[in-house]
C-alpha cells in the first residue's frame, strides 16, 4: 500500500520511518513524503492513475495549506483517501476538514497507534 505523508517539518520523514519500519521492511507499506502541499499534488499527477491510497497531511503549511490540499485531491483524485493532522485540535479545522471529506482527524502530537490502525483498515 502507497502512502504519501505531506508536511512541511521535513523531521517528520524520520519519525515515520521508524514508526512503522517493520511494515516497511516487509513492505506492507510504502511511505512517499512531500513538503509542501504543491509537491504533494505534483506526485500525485505524475501518475496516471495515482498508486498512492492514502494521503496524511498536515493541516497548516505555508503556501497551500492541507485544506486546500484536501479538496484538490478530492476534486482531481476522489478515491485516495485523505486524513488530516493540526498542532490544534480546533473544531473549525476539524469541521472544514471533515465536511471536505477527510477520513480521520488527527492531533499532534501524533497517536500512531490510532494510525496505524486507519491504515489497517485501507489495506482490509
Amino acid at each position: 500500500m502507497k502512502i504519501l505523508i505531506v508536511d512541511d517539518e521535513r523531521d517528520v520523514e524520520t519519525l515515520f520511518r521508524q514508526k512503522f519500519r517493520k511494515e516497511i521492511r516487509s513492505k506492507t507499506l510504502h511511505l512517499n513524503f512531500a513538503f509542501s502541499g504543491q509537491e504533494a499534488l505534483e506526485f500525485l499527477e505524475h501518475q496516471e492513475p495515482p498508486k498512492v491510497v492514502y494521503v496524511f497531511s498536515d493541516i497548516n503549511m505555508p503556501g497551500m495549506t492541507g485544506l486546500e490540499l484536501l479538496e484538490r485531491i478530492k476534486q482531481k483524485f476522489p478515491k485516495i483517501s485523505v486524513s488530516m493532522i493540526s498542532a490544534y485540535g480546533d473544531s473549525q479545522n476539524y469541521n472544514k476538514a471533515m465536511n471536505s471529506g477527510a477520513k480521520e482527524f488527527f492531533t499532534k502530537p501524533i497517536n500512531f497507534e490510532s494510525l496505524r490502525k486507519e491504515i489497517e483498515s485501507l489495506i482490509e
